[in-house]
C-alpha cells in the first residue's frame, strides 16, 4: 500500500510539473527558426534577402503587451527585408476595447521591414470588424485575395499573393486567387516572376489549388499541433490543418512551411513546441 501511495504521489507531482512547465515556461521565450531558400532563378541583387514569417499571435490568451513587444524586438534584430503575417492577431475569446486595439497597432507599427510588411486574415480575425483597420494601422499591407510585386533594381521580380481565411467563407480559395491567376496567365516567359510566394492561414486548402504556381507557401493556424510528444508529434489537429500541420511539406515544386506561431489557441499550454517565427534567407546557390 505504501508503494502504491508513493507511486501515486510521484505521478501526480509529475503531472503538475508538466502542466506548470507547459503553461508558464514553454509558452514563453520566442524562438527564431532560420531556413535557407535556394533557387537558381534569383538574380544576385536578391542574394541574402530576408523574409520573416509570423503567425497566430492570439493576443489576449498568453500573449499580451510584454510578449508582443518581445516579438517586435526579436524581429527587428534580424533586420528583415519582408515580413509576412498569416493571421489570427487577436484570440476569439478576448474582449478588447479601442484603447487596447490602438496599443496593439502602436506596438506592431514599430516592427520594421526594409521593403514591405504583408498580412492576411485568419479565421478568428473575421470576428473583429476592426481587424483590417488594426492591421493597416500597424503598417501592414493587406493581401486578402490580392497580390503584390517586389522589384529590386531590375525588371526581375518576386510575386507575393495572399488568401483570406477559408474556414468561414463561401468563396473558394481558387476564386480568391483569381486576381493572381489572371495576372499571370497572359505573361510571356520573360515577364513571369522569378519566384512566387503564397501566404494563407489554413494550410489544408492548398489541396484545392495548383500549387505548382507557387515556389514558397507560408501558412499558420495549426501551431504545429501546439501539444506535441517525442516520436508521436501533434496530439491534436484543428479543422483546416488536419492534413498539413507539421513544420514543412514538399508539394510538387512548392516548399510549404507552417509556423508554430506565437500564442496559443485551443488551450493555454504548449509542450515540446515553443512559440517561434521563421526567418528565411534567400540565395541562388
Amino acid at each position: 500500500m505504501k508503494k502504491i501511495i508513493k507511486f501515486f504521489i510521484i505521478f501526480i507531482t509529475f503531472i503538475i510539473c508538466c502542466l506548470l512547465y507547459s503553461r508558464y515556461i514553454e509558452t514563453k521565450n520566442i524562438q527564431i527558426i532560420e531556413r535557407k531558400i535556394v533557387n537558381k532563378n534569383f538574380t544576385d541583387n536578391y542574394y541574402g534577402l530576408k523574409i520573416v514569417h509570423i503567425t497566430d499571435i492570439h493576443y489576449g490568451k498568453v500573449t499580451h503587451e510584454k510578449e508582443l513587444k518581445e516579438l517586435v524586438n526579436k524581429v527587428n534584430k534580424v533586420k528583415p527585408d519582408i515580413i509576412v503575417f498569416t493571421g489570427d492577431l487577436i484570440d476569439k475569446n478576448t474582449k478588447i476595447d479601442n484603447d487596447e486595439i490602438d496599443k496593439i497597432s502602436s506596438i506592431l507599427s514599430k516592427m520594421d521591414a526594409k521593403i514591405e510588411k504583408y498580412a492576411v486574415s485568419g479565421d478568428e480575425d473575421l470576428l473583429y470588424k476592426n481587424w483590417n483597420l488594426t492591421i493597416t494601422n500597424s503598417g501592414f499591407k493587406v493581401l486578402n485575395n490580392d497580390f503584390d510585386t517586389i522589384y529590386l533594381e531590375n525588371n526581375r521580380y518576386i510575386l507575393i499573393s495572399g488568401s483570406s481565411s477559408n474556414l468561414q467563407d463561401n468563396a473558394s480559395i481558387n476564386e480568391k486567387l483569381k486576381n493572381t491567376e489572371d495576372y499571370l496567365k497572359d505573361k510571356k516567359d520573360d515577364e513571369l516572376p522569378i519566384y512566387s510566394i503564397l501566404i494563407l492561414h489554413e494550410p489544408d486548402y492548398v489541396k484545392e489549388i495548383n500549387n505548382k504556381n507557387y515556389n514558397l507557401i507560408l501558412s499558420g493556424h495549426s501551431l504545429n499541433g501546439q501539444i506535441r510528444l517525442p516520436y508521436i508529434g501533434a496530439l491534436h489537429t484543428k479543422k483546416g490543418a488536419k492534413t498539413y500541420y507539421d513544420k514543412y511539406y514538399k508539394l510538387n515544386n512548392s516548399d510549404m512551411y507552417i509556423s508554430s506561431g506565437i500564442g496559443t489557441s485551443t488551450s493555454n499550454f504548449r509542450l515540446f513546441n515553443k512559440p517561434s517565427f521563421n526567418l528565411f534567407r534567400i540565395t541562388n546557390k
